[in-house]
């Protein structure tokens, strides 16, 4: 918030660019002549500017296109009347930014009027038409699509082609008084750009309007994925194909082509020119275990893939995995059987050991059990 200062005469973009998350902007009676046209090129969450109160004589909509405005207050700003603030004029017509609460008002030499009653003559939107609304093309082609811009200020015209993949060229030309045409033609057309919208745009110091073309460019099928089963709600094989005109998908298992049923059905979604989803299986057995063909076909050409599908070991028959596990040791066992010896071999010693002490005590207790009995003191009675 800034307000009083008369030495901000000039808003610069350097002025704004530290403050990237600006969302509201009030620069109020600061003797505020100059507004540069990149001024808040780097202020895209500006959402109120509080201009009020300024000597500015005129604005351009440029400053304010790639924002999202829900307020923009004039007040007290008396322009000099002209072509360049009929934008703002429009603005306040169609309810724009709360434009049409505030009482603006220009200059027209001496006098000063309301803004809404301002008429200047030649000084409009321009209009726009394209020679095409879609083209149809295939992959490889080459096309020339048109537009033309008319009004009064004459219109700049452009393409934006920001983001698109095949080759192009601009041909601009201009007709007198009020037209400016453009040709653009694409080279070699990729299917990256199949569903791209060719937009050309006219703008003028009254406002900008656009026009699109759709690009729509067709190619024949390509399998991008076929994964082997996996478990998931229900078992899928899952895979990507890519074509346009969509292509049509069939799946084949023992050289027959898979009925869709409730337990084998495929699933999938559309996205631009690609189909994604799965092959679902429910509960399959070892007898669905096979080779699974994809096939994709468009009537620009077909195309398969296959892909193993095991699902459960047929009954009766061993694992081999399973056997080998069984039979060969793995290397952290292969000391299993020097352990096993040296547990029997203290199994041994312990046993021994046990009988010789069982012999021992024998010995003593035999020994010293006898002269306890004949050699035991106490009372005894003389017989006479």
């Amino acid at each position: 918030h800034i307000e009083n200062w008369t030495g901000l005469q000039t808003l610069r973009d350097v002025d704004m660019e530290l403050y990237t998350g600006l969302q509201r902007l009030t620069i109020m009676n600061c003797n505020l002549r100059v507004i540069q046209a990149r001024a808040f090129a780097q202020n895209p969450h500006l959402r109120y500017i509080n201009l009020s109160k300024n000597p500015l004589s005129t604005l351009s909509w440029q400053l304010f296109q790639h924002l999202q405005l829900s307020e923009l207050r004039l007040d007290g700003v008396v322009f000099d009347c002209g072509c360049d603030i009929r934008w703002i004029q429009l603005w306040q017509q169609r309810g724009e930014a709360g434009l049409h609460t505030q009482q603006l008002s220009c200059r027209n030499g001496a006098s000063k009027m309301r803004l809404h009653s301002m008429y200047i003559h030649n000084c409009d939107l321009p209009e726009i038409s394209v020679s095409h609304s879609s083209v149809l093309v295939m992959e490889g082609d080459n096309v020339t699509v048109s537009c033309n811009g008319s009004g009064s200020p004459l219109p700049e015209v452009d393409w934006t082609v920001s983001g698109l993949n095949s080759i192009n060229t601009h041909l601009s030309n201009v007709y007198w008084p009020n037209i400016h045409s453009i040709n653009l033609t694409l080279f070699n057309i990729s299917r990256d750009d199949n569903n791209f919208q060719l937009t050309c745009i006219a703008e003028n110091v009254v406002g900008m309007t656009n026009s699109s073309i759709q690009l729509n460019v067709q190619f024949p099928p390509v399998i991008l994925r076929l994964a082997e089963p996996e478990q998931r709600l229900h078992t899928c094989i899952e895979f990507t194909v890519r074509g346009y005109p969509h292509p049509k998908l069939r799946w084949f298992y023992k050289q027959k082509e898979v009925m869709q049923n409730d337990y084998i059905r495929t699933e999938m979604d559309f996205y631009q020119d690609y189909l994604e989803g799965c092959l679902t299986f429910q509960n399959p057995t070892h007898i669905n275990n096979g080779n699974y063909t994809l096939e994709a076909s468009n009537p620009l050409g077909t195309v398969t893939k296959t892909v193993y599908g095991h699902f459960l070991m047929e009954p009766g028959i061993i694992d081999e995995d399973v056997v080998e596990l069984v039979t060969t040791p793995s290397g952290s066992d292969s000391s299993r059987p020097d352990e096993d010896t040296f547990g029997v071999s203290i199994a041994v010693g312990l046993a021994g050991f046990a009988c010789v002490l069982l012999l021992v005590l024998f010995v003593l207790i035999n020994k010293y059990g006898r002269r306890s009995k004949f050699g035991m003191k106490g009372k005894t009675t003389q017989i006479v």
